[in-house]
């Protein structure tokens, strides 16, 4: 359901409470700053909800760093909402600093690191740089694969992951560690599927 309104006056009278009493760059301000940033998005106010979000990013930078878990979520929120207004190449630069930094901090299967990739491969590929056949696109769908497995949609991870092993073949070659790694996941779902 859409908001009418009424939850983004109670946001924004939120936010002005918030900057009044705690200060622009407080992390409580910056949280309710980024909520109704997303309640502006989910009303298509994407201008109002980049601004917000740019003031986000700027103040966590400030308060928390460049590697701080909320700065690179507020990051990853910014780069969409880019993306959605078509401005493709900011959206990938601050995309690939999210991933970076959540690989860096997380590691690659993180659930929150795993969407950045997954965002950033949408992107790529809404770019035209590369489709399917690019290595990151083949690990974002193996990530996928191992996000649908877990949460169990086990069909369509199976078939997702023999995607992954196919183009493995294709674009890193049979002997190739990266397919190796695949095939063996690929292996692990057949077993534990009793295929």
């Amino acid at each position: 359901m859409i908001d009418t309104g009424g939850a983004c006056d109670a946001q924004e009278r939120l936010v002005a409470e918030r900057r009044l009493a705690l200060g622009e760059d407080h992390p409580e301000t910056l949280t309710a700053m980024l909520d109704l940033a997303d309640r502006l998005w989910a009303q298509g106010r994407l201008i109002a909800a980049r601004q917000l979000e740019e003031k986000v990013v700027e103040g966590r930078r400030r308060q928390l760093g460049e590697q701080h878990a909320d700065t690179l979520r507020a990051i990853g929120k910014l780069a969409v909402t880019l993306g959605a207004q078509g401005n493709l190449a900011e959206a990938r630069r601050l995309q690939e600093e999210a991933v970076s930094g959540r690989r860096a901090l997380f590691g690659d299967t993180d659930l929150e690191t795993l969407r950045a990739i997954n965002n950033l491969a949408g992107t790529i590929a809404a770019q035209g740089d590369f489709g399917e056949e690019h290595p990151d696109s083949i690990r974002a769908m193996s990530n996928l694969a191992a996000i649908l497995w877990q949460g169990g949609d086990r069909a369509e991870a199976y078939a997702l992951q023999q995607q992954v092993v196919e183009l493995g073949r294709l674009v890193f070659g049979e002997d190739d560690e990266a397919t190796h790694t695949a095939a063996a996941i690929l292996a692990a779902m057949e077993q534990e599927a009793g295929c």
